[in-house]
């Protein structure tokens, strides 16, 4: 049995001739790994990392550091954005280009950054991406499937907002006076219904439904299909309209429904930042299945700033090919799709906070940044993945 097992490994490695590494620029990547080890933002410098293992990479990520308004004058700091696709890439390659200028929009109306320019974006973004599914329906139905989790931090005049849909996750790390230790400090609220608190907040939503969570095969899911409660798209659990034929039989619900199932209202926290607070860590769920939040912050504390979101991604990987009692090197060497087998994409963003630069941000006028998590080329046919 293991033979067969190893010989299904073999026939999924890639030969050693496929990996290349671009140059760092934009980042670098190499084979199914792309990564920035360092790059400098308004607050300081950032590292920043993603590793592919579906067919199609469905996270996506960026940086924004400069202006975050459409004004000159306005403000400026900032922009992390983590997106978790799920059904395939489309939502999250929606919000990579469309909810940051949103914000920048909002913030230029209200002339300052608040929550409520974040909450905005996200709704505007939200609406943009129904209004898509609307014109491709008859078309395209099962784009009404595809959704993503979405995670953003603003840094901007020494605040941190964190908005959050879905299960990725923004950890900080606060140093402790009185040891020199480095705390995990969780900044974003997860909705996963495998806790139990979101679980009974469907429930307490839904009463009529009895069935609003249901376990299957060990796995809580909403509706026995999808297993967060927030995020952007997946309009099928959101508009009825969108959930009959043809969308594909399994993204269907028995129970009509009137109110949406899912929520595309982001959980924000705002956090006044600190002398003792030394970089934060945003990422999706694929490191978080891996490592804690104490361990993430530990790796990134104990070791130099360049190349720590990399650093991180090769420790989840390395107790991802542990857990299938096989080696790291092997691991590596297995084509994405098959790779899905053994772990999830995986996006990291870590970034370092300069207390000489933290406060003066707003007013500096220093050069803007803006990047992308990369991927290897993109292949057609993406809407016929699992849900999360």
């Amino acid at each position: 049995m293991l033979s067969e097992f190893m010989d299904f490994l073999r026939a999924c490695f890639r030969p050693s001739s496929d990996r290349y590494v671009a140059g760092d620029i934009k980042g670098r990547q190499d084979g199914l790994l792309w990564y920035k080890d360092s790059g400098q933002h308004l607050n300081g410098e950032f590292s920043m990392s993603v590793v592919q293992a579906n067919n199609l990479l469905e996270d996506q990520s960026q940086v924004e550091s400069g202006s975050l308004s459409t004004h000159e004058s306005g403000p400026r700091g900032t922009f992390v954005g983590v997106y978790d696709g799920h059904g395939g890439p489309e939502t999250s390659r929606y919000i990579c280009d469309h909810l940051f200028q949103h914000l920048k929009r909002f913030t230029s109306e209200q002339d300052s950054m608040s929550a409520d320019v974040i909450r905005k974006a996200f709704q505007a973004t939200e609406d943009g991406f129904l209004s898509i599914v609307q014109r491709q329906w008859s078309t395209n139905p099962q784009i009404a499937a595809v959704g993503s989790c979405c995670l953003v931090g603003v840094i901007c005049d020494g605040t941190l907002y964190v908005a959050n849909l879905g299960d990725s996750r923004a950890v900080l790390g606060r140093v402790v006076k009185a040891t020199g230790e480095v705390l995990a400090v969780q900044l974003s609220t997860e909705h996963n219904v495998s806790n139990e608190s979101v679980r009974q907040e469907l429930q307490s939503l839904h009463p009529e439904d009895s069935k609003i969570v249901v376990l299957k095969h060990n796995v809580w899911r909403v509706k026995g299909i999808i297993q967060i409660s927030r995020s952007i798209g997946d309009v099928y659990l959101k508009k009825a309209e969108f959930n009959k034929e043809p969308l594909y039989l399994k993204f269907r619900v028995r129970e009509p429904f009137i109110k949406p199932i899912l929520s595309s209202e982001p959980a924000i926290s705002e956090t006044q930042l600190k002398p003792d607070d030394q970089f934060i860590i945003f990422a999706s769920d694929g490191l978080w299945e891996h490592l804690s939040n104490q361990e993430a912050v530990d790796i990134v504390h104990s070791h130099s700033q360049s190349g720590s979101a990399r650093r991180l991604v090769r420790a989840a990987l390395q107790l991802a090919a542990k857990k299938r009692e096989m080696r790291y090197s092997d691991l590596k060497k297995i084509d994405r799709g098959v790779r899905r087998h053994f772990h999830d994409d995986i996006t990291v963003v870590v970034v370092f906070l300069d207390t000489n630069l933290l406060f003066k941000a707003s007013n500096t006028k220093s050069s803007s940044v803006s990047l992308r998590g990369g991927g290897v080329n993109r292949l057609p046919n993406s809407l016929v993945k699992t849900p999360k």
